[in-house]
């Protein structure tokens, strides 16, 4: 039987198993605001300030979740997924039944994918979910292998910033969660992708004045993005950062 034991073992075998492999090429930093599950709140106040700040968000669906309440937010729905789809925001996949990797045999994985592309499609034909986020941050040692083929990049939440070599199904991200990091905290992530020139991602769910233990305020995101503008720092997808460092 799977235990919370063995996933947080696959989950450190697959830090040190290098999946795919970039050499980050010489760039100019740049930042990177995602969002995991599906709250409405996400896709209002926090696709705003994104869009006021000249910035686009990504967004890891898992489509069992779509216009559902859960014990933290209220769900998103369709017409505000079309409508971030419309404006810029990236659609990504984050399975669909919103199950730990490390739970999932090769077999149920191409399940969870097939299911909530045909579920996303079937809202807007035009949205193609090419990266992935492990649910929880959970990464597997054995899907791997398998996700490098489904899609371009597998974002954890192993915070610090991406640089040098990377590992893209293994994307480093570090939260923009009230209850993890403050102000100070956030600049000093910042001053680090400066430093080294490096891809800097963020990663959330909800956007509230009283958020939950899993989400930030606008106060802690618009201090981020006026962050990234002080410091030039272009405000990107993760699909167009990949497109930028040729990944």
């Amino acid at each position: 039987m799977w235990s919370a034991l063995q996933g947080r073992v696959s989950n450190r075998l697959a830090r040190h198993f290098r999946a795919a492999p970039h050499r980050l090429p010489a760039h100019a930093p740049m930042v990177s605001f995602t969002f995991d599950d599906a709250p409405d709140s996400a896709a209002g106040e926090g696709a705003e300030l994104l869009e006021q700040h000249g910035g686009r968000g990504t967004f890891y669906l898992a489509g069992s979740l779509i216009d559902r309440p859960s014990d933290h937010w209220r769900g998103l729905s369709n017409d505000a997924i079309v409508r971030l789809h419309r404006t810029g925001h990236e659609i990504a996949c984050h399975t669909f039944s919103h199950q730990s990797s490390a739970r999932l045999d090769e077999a149920a994985m191409a399940r969870e994918i097939e299911r909530n592309r045909s579920h996303f499609h079937a809202i807007d034909s035009s949205i193609v979910l090419e990266n992935f986020a492990y649910p929880y941050g959970i990464a597997s040692v054995w899907r791997k292998p398998q996700l490098a083929k489904a899609f371009r990049s597998a974002r954890g939440i192993l915070p610090g910033v991406n640089r040098d070599v990377i590992d893209l199904q293994f994307l480093r991200a570090s939260p923009l969660v009230n209850y993890e990091i403050d102000t100070a905290g956030v600049d000093r992530y910042f001053d680090d992708a400066v430093a080294s020139g490096g891809w800097l991602i963020f990663y959330g769910h909800d956007v509230a004045d009283a958020p939950s233990p899993y989400g930030c305020t606008p106060h802690l995101m618009r201090h981020a993005l006026e962050a990234a503008q002080r410091r030039s720092m272009p405000i990107v997808t993760v699909a167009e950062a990949l497109r930028r460092i040729g990944a």
